[in-house]
């Protein structure tokens, strides 16, 4: 074995190492998702590296009220699988699916805006 070898660990605890890493920043990046932080549409436009190899309903089910059903109806409407890679997607297939998720996401009420019940803000 060369000297590198040593230095940097076995090739299988290095690749373990990775594969938490990615782990971990998917899971704050959905949670940034979940809370608003940021949106599906933003990530799919901006495929940060820890989104590369995450599927696009796993993406949309970290969003509130998004569960399985809802991501795979949406998708088929697309037409995508749900198992398609958000680093796999063309530029056209980001665009589109992000203006679709857009278009999907009802605007900020505004404050002077009526409430449920006729109320107003």
């Amino acid at each position: 074995m060369t000297a590198t070898a040593f230095a940097y660990g076995p090739q299988h605890m290095r690749a373990l190492q990775r594969a938490n890493e990615v782990r971990l920043a998917r899971a704050e990046l959905k949670r940034r998702v979940t809370d608003g932080d940021t949106t599906a549409a933003t990530v799919i436009l901006t495929s940060p590296w820890e989104a590369e190899s995450m599927a696009v309903a796993e993406l949309l089910m970290s969003q509130r009220r998004w569960g399985h059903t809802r991501a795979r109806r949406f998708l088929a409407g697309v037409p995508m699988t749900e198992t398609k890679t958000i680093g796999s997607m063309t530029e056209r297939q980001r665009q589109n699916l992000a203006a679709m998720l857009e278009a999907q996401t009802p605007k900020a009420r505004s404050a002077a805006g009526p409430l449920r019940d006729g109320l107003f803000a």
